[in-house]
C-alpha cells in the first residue's frame, strides 16, 4: 500500500492562480477581474465584477443547477475609491438649485443595449453560447474603452449575460411589450435604444406604464404623461397604481381590495392592447374577466403561499414556434397575445401583473434582482404575460443616484454617504426627519445626517456606544426606494 504523502500548504494567491488560468482555458470574459492580495485590482484603471450572490427564491429544482446563474453582477469600487467615498461623506452639502434639479433622458446619449447576434435552430448549443458570449464580451469591452477615450461616466449596468437572454426571450415572443417605468424616475428608466429597437427594429408595438403613480401628486403625473405623449408620438401611455406595500396589511378582504385598486389601469390596458389587435385576436375573455373582477371585490384573498409561477420557462419554451430564422417569429401565434413585461428591477413588475391577473401569481420585492428568469402566466386561453427580469441598461446615470432607483440593492452598497448627499441635496432631510446637528459637527453633512438619524432611532453600536451611521443611513436609503 503507497505511503500517504505529507500534506503541502496551498496558499491563497496560489488558489487565486488557479483559478485565473482555469478562467483563461474557458474563455473568461476580460471584464472579470481577479483582486490581489492586498485587496487592489492589477491594474488601478480596471474595474473588477462583483456577482451579488442573493439566496434563491425558488421552490428548490434540480440540485445540478447554479443557483447564482441569474444573480446581479455591477462593478465594484477599489479601496481607495471607499476611502475617499468615506472622506467626502464628511465634507458639507448645498442644496441643489432649480436647474440641477431637472432630469431629461441626456443619460442616455450615446448609449444602447446589448441585443441578440444572428441565430437560428440549425446552430448547436455550443455554437450559439460561443456566439452569444463573443458577442457580449465585445460589447463591454466596447462601453470600457469609449467610457476611458471619451472620460464618460458609465453607470453600473447588468453584467449576466443569463439575464439578457431572458429579455431577448421575451422580446422574441411577445407581441406587445409593456415598459414599466417608476413614475418618480421616468426619463431615468426609460431607454430610448429599447423602444426604438421594439417598434423598428423588430416591429413590434410597445405601451408605456407609468407605475406607482399614487406616490406622486396628480400633476407630476400628468406632466410626465403630456412629456412621453410629445416627445414619443404614438406611443399609448397608460398610468397604474399598484400599492405593492399595502397589499400586506389589514384583513383577507382589505388585501384582496388592495389588489383590486389597479384595476382602472388594467382595464385601460386592455383598450390599448384592443386598439394595437383589433379583431386579429379575441379579447372578449379578458374583457369579460375584467369585469369579472370589478364585480367579486368581497372575494377572499388567496393564501401567501400561492405558486409562483403558473407555468414553468420550459413550458413556455416548448410554445415558441420552430422557425428557419430565429429572429423571426408568427404575429399572435396559435391565435394567442403574448405581453412582455419589460423595465429595470424594482418598478413593480410583479405588482402589474398580480393586478393583471387579479389574485398574487408572482412573488413580490423591494429588493433588486427578485425575479430571476423570465416566466410566463396565462390570463385567459387567449392572453398570456411574460414577465422578464428586471435590468439595469447602460447610461451615464451615477451609481449613488441609481441606488435611489432602487436598481442596486442597498444591501450590498458598501460606503452609502454619497447617496445620502444625494437625497439631502434634494430634500430638507434635517426638516423631514426632524433631527438636530450633533455636537460633534458644525455643518450638516452626509454622515451628520446618519449620526443625528441613529441617534434617534436608537442605533447605537452595542461596545463602543457610538450612533451606528451605516445602519441610519440604509434605513434612510431604504425609506426612499
Amino acid at each position: 500500500m503507497p505511503q500517504a504523502r505529507r500534506k503541502v500548504p496551498y496558499s491563497g494567491k496560489k488558489k487565486k492562480d488557479q483559478l485565473l488560468q482555469k478562467r483563461q482555458l474557458k474563455g473568461s470574459q476580460k471584464y472579470l477581474r481577479t483582486r490581489s492580495d492586498d485587496g487592489e485590482t492589477t491594474e488601478d484603471n480596471e474595474l473588477t465584477v462583483r456577482k451579488l450572490m442573493m439566496r434563491s427564491q425558488g421552490s428548490g429544482g434540480g440540485g445540478n443547477r447554479n443557483a447564482n446563474r441569474y444573480n446581479l453582477c455591477f462593478y465594484q469600487e477599489s479601496k481607495k475609491e471607499m476611502e475617499r467615498l468615506k472622506l467626502e461623506g464628511l465634507k458639507p452639502y448645498a442644496p441643489a438649485t432649480p436647474k440641477q434639479r431637472e432630469i431629461d433622458a441626456r443619460f442616455y446619449d450615446g448609449y444602447d443595449f446589448p441585443i441578440r447576434p444572428e441565430w437560428n435552430y440549425d446552430m448547436d448549443k455550443a455554437t450559439l453560447d460561443r456566439n452569444e458570449n463573443k458577442y457580449f464580451r465585445e460589447y463591454v469591452e466596447q462601453l470600457q474603452k469609449r467610457q476611458k477615450e471619451e472620460n464618460k461616466e458609465l453607470s453600473l449596468f447588468e453584467l449576466n449575460l443569463e439575464t439578457w437572454r431572458q429579455l431577448w426571450r421575451v422580446l422574441e415572443l411577445s407581441d406587445i411589450l409593456l415598459i414599466i417605468v417608476d413614475v418618480r424616475y421616468s426619463t431615468l428608466m426609460f431607454p430610448p435604444s429599447l423602444y426604438d429597437y421594439i417598434v423598428n427594429k423588430i416591429g413590434k408595438h410597445a405601451i408605456l406604464i407609468l407605475n406607482k403613480v399614487d406616490l406622486v401628486a396628480p400633476e407630476v403625473v400628468v406632466a410626465w404623461r403630456s412629456y412621453f405623449r410629445e416627445t414619443y408620438p404614438g406611443l399609448p401611455v397608460v398610468i397604474f397604481a399598484s400599492n405593492p406595500q399595502q397589499s400586506k396589511k389589514g384583513t383577507q378582504q382589505s388585501r384582496r381590495l388592495n389588489y383590486k385598486r389597479g384595476i382602472e389601469g388594467v382595464h385601460n390596458i386592455f383598450k390599448e392592447c384592443q386598439k394595437i389587435v383589433q379583431s386579429e385576436v379575441d379579447l372578449t375573455g379578458w374583457e369579460q374577466k375584467i369585469l369579472e373582477d370589478m364585480e367579486t371585490d368581497n372575494a377572499f384573498l388567496e393564501t401567501e403561499n400561492e405558486t409562483v409561477v403558473e407555468k414553468t420557462v420550459d413550458e413556455a419554451e416548448s410554445t415558441m414556434p420552430h422557425e428557419s430564422d430565429g429572429r423571426k417569429r408568427e404575429k399572435y401565434y396559435k391565435g394567442i397575445l403574448t405581453l412582455g413585461c419589460v423595465g429595470f428591477p424594482n418598478v413593480g413588475k410583479s405588482s402589474l401583473i398580480n393586478a393583471l391577473k387579479g389574485r398574487k401569481v408572482v412573488s413580490v420585492s423591494r429588493t433588486p434582482g427578485h425575479t430571476k428568469h423570465f416566466q410566463t402566466i396565462f390570463l385567459t386561453n387567449l392572453v398570456r404575460l411574460c414577465d422578464c427580469p428586471g435590468l439595469v441598461f447602460p447610461s451615464s446615470t451615477s451609481k449613488y443616484l441609481q441606488v435611489l432607483l432602487g436598481s442596486f440593492p442597498i444591501s450590498q452598497l458598501q460606503v452609502p454617504y454619497r447617496s445620502i448627499q444625494l437625497m439631502a441635496e434634494h430634500l430638507d432631510l434635517p426638516k423631514i426627519l426632524k433631527i438636530h446637528l450633533p455636537e460633534d459637527y458644525d455643518e450638516w453633512s452626509p454622515v451628520a445626517i446618519s449620526d443625528a438619524w441613529a441617534f434617534k432611532r436608537g442605533f447605537i453600536v452595542a461596545k463602543s456606544a457610538r450612533p451606528d451611521r451605516y445602519r441610519a443611513a440604509n434605513h434612510l436609503l431604504r425609506s426612499c426606494v
